[in-house]
């Protein structure tokens, strides 16, 4: 692998990322029937419509909370030399929430999010605020890290992957699933074949379920390990049944996350059709189709992607990802 080498699968992670969330913008917390019947299957970059639950209006190409939390997780790595600081962590998100309803958004922090900060006002330590979260928000925001840290120093890793993540999901499985996402964004900037990167990320989903506090749920790496012998050789139309129906596509992180790996395994030599059905399959859309494009992101790099959606993603929301991607790769380098 070369530096330029690097820097491609780098840009391409946090690419992929911004296009799934903005694939499945117009979609998400929809059900699968009514995208269907709406928009048929998911093709192109789409407006939200008027009543779109979560962004109601938006133009097409627009990202969402997935992206944009990620990129502030970006800076404060960055800013803090490769640490985060979870009460700085906390109020930075706050502050984002804010900016999100001046806006207009519905876009607002999830629930694990959202309530770990409460805690934090009512004074509980950082270490506890996030006792509880075991949904999706660690893991879609979670790919900055994944390009600062080399899947092959797993301890570095998996340290980086708590400090971002136990303020607000402190959990075996929240952390679990952040790591696996981690992990496979890394092992793909690394240069490891896809298929290596996922197997990266079941080991470091199992490191992972060992931190933070204990909460009743299934395995996410032994779900991971399962979805991906389970998925393999099915057809499109089997395969979206399979995901929407079976694993599922909730705020879960046993499920959404679950998902994205999925179809990663099962569509993985072809970025876009993964981020199309994923955008489709109801749900959690956009996370979903964020995290899977991270991942295929990084295992492709920017070629494995679709220059004219990127062009236009990055059009609309005004991205510059080169500089967020070179102080992310410097700290990988240190």
């Amino acid at each position: 692998m070369t530096v330029a080498d690097t820097r491609d699968r780098a840009l391409g992670a946090l690419s992929g990322l911004a296009l799934g969330d903005a694939l499945g913008m117009p979609t998400q917390s929809m059900a699968r029937e009514e995208i269907a019947h709406r928009y048929g299957r998911i093709g192109a970059l789409l407006p939200g419509a008027p009543d779109q639950p979560i962004a109601p209006d938006r133009p097409a190409g627009s990202i969402t909370d997935d992206t944009e939390q990620a990129l502030l997780l970006a800076e404060l790595l960055i800013d803090g030399a490769g640490r985060v600081d979870a009460l700085v962590f906390a109020g930075a998100l706050e502050r984002w929430e804010a900016d999100m309803v001046r806006r207009g958004s519905a876009d607002l922090l999830g629930p694990s999010t959202k309530r770990a900060i409460q805690r934090l006002h009512a004074g509980e330590s950082p270490d506890q605020a996030g006792r509880d979260g075991t949904t999706n928000g660690a893991a879609m925001r979670i790919t900055p890290v994944g390009i600062a840290v080399p899947a092959t120093d797993l301890h570095r890793l998996l340290s980086l992957v708590v400090q971002a993540s136990q303020v607000t999901h402190n959990t075996g499985l929240g952390i679990a699933a952040a790591a696996a996402v981690a992990a496979a964004v890394s092992a793909g900037v690394g240069g490891a074949p896809l298929s290596d990167a996922l197997d990266a990320a079941e080991r470091a989903a199992e490191a992972g379920a060992r931190r933070g506090y204990w909460v009743a749920g299934g395995s996410i790496a032994a779900r991971i390990r399962w979805a991906r012998g389970w998925v393999r050789g099915m057809t499109p139309a089997t395969l979206a049944d399979a995901v929407a129906e079976v694993i599922g596509t909730s705020v879960a992180a046993q499920e959404s996350v679950v998902a994205a790996f999925a179809l990663a395994e099962a569509l993985g030599d072809d970025p876009a059709e993964a981020l199309r059905t994923a955008a489709s399959l109801g749900g959690d859309t956009d996370t979903v189709a964020a995290i899977c494009g991270a991942i295929l992101g990084a295992a492709h790099g920017m070629s494995g992607l679709p220059a004219d959606l990127l062009d236009t993603v990055r059009r609309v929301n005004h991205l510059d990802l080169e500089p967020v991607v070179d102080g992310l790769l410097k700290l990988r380098a240190s």
